[in-house]
């Protein structure tokens, strides 16, 4: 039996980059995979995932959008009968010097990353709570970070300050769930160097960065979604407010 069969998983983010290829996985692992995003190129994607007896579906989603989240998730509820997992995957990236990031473009990331994973997490934990007993490491919520949210990065004082927020947040939420008996594992994934769209921005806006990349390769999205499926999955069982680095040895610089 494939690891998450039987099990709904909700992607934010999932059009493309890392968000694509964790759908792409976890319906590999056997889950039914609704993907939400502002692109609408995810209706693509699920539709490719569902050619070969795969169950994945696509719901437009501005994850600053409280209403739209609460929506989003009733068509998962609707579509699949649940949700057992929540990845936390959408995110923008504002590369610029501080003394020329505007408080809109600060806000604006604050709004994607940081607010976009609260109301997340807001309202999927009880719909995830509510079917955990049915697995034996209960449900599961992985929010994306970010090497990021560990060292800093010049020119990035926006994305920083997303990424060490999500990183608390993760931490604060798994011990509400602790608290509150749920059986709702929260755990954080901390990617390095990606080949995503955001990776080739950093690459074009930064090209001299203060680490060396000798010991820093870049990883594909499939690598870090493996992970994500990982602490999505009973093998994890005992991992909650943790935080994965899975970055070649990026932040042991």
């Amino acid at each position: 039996m494939k690891q998450l069969s039987g099990r709904v998983a909700f992607v934010s983010g999932g059009a493309r980059g890392i968000g694509a290829a964790t759908a792409e996985a976890l319906v590999a692992a056997g889950a039914s995979v609704m993907l939400g995003d502002v692109l609408h190129e995810g209706a693509e994607v699920a539709a490719r995932l569902s050619v070969d007896g795969g169950s994945a579906r696509f719901c437009p989603l501005d994850v600053t959008n409280e209403q739209q989240w609460q929506a989003a998730l009733k068509s998962c509820e609707a579509e699949f009968g649940g949700v057992d997992i929540l990845v936390n995957n959408a995110g923008v990236l504002h590369v610029s010097p501080m003394a020329e990031t505007t408080l809109a473009d600060f806000r604006r990331v604050q709004a994607v990353n940081v607010e976009g994973c609260f109301l997340g997490m807001k309202h999927a934990t009880a719909l995830i709570a509510a079917r955990a007993e049915r697995w034996a490491g209960g449900g599961a919520i992985v929010n994306l970070c970010s090497i990021a949210g560990l060292v800093g990065s010049a020119q990035a004082v926006a994305y920083c300050a997303s990424k060490g927020a999500i990183r608390l947040m993760t931490k604060a939420a798994a011990l509400e769930c602790i608290s509150l008996g749920n059986r709702v594992r929260v755990n954080s994934v901390h990617p390095g160097r990606v080949q995503t769209a955001m990776q080739d921005q950093v690459t074009r806006d930064l090209p001299d960065s203060t680490r060396s990349g000798n010991l820093s390769p870049i990883a594909t999205p499939a690598q870090i979604a493996d992970t994500i499926v990982f602490l999505c999955s009973d093998s994890s069982s005992f991992m909650t407010g943790s935080e994965l680095v899975v970055d070649g040895g990026y932040s042991a610089q």
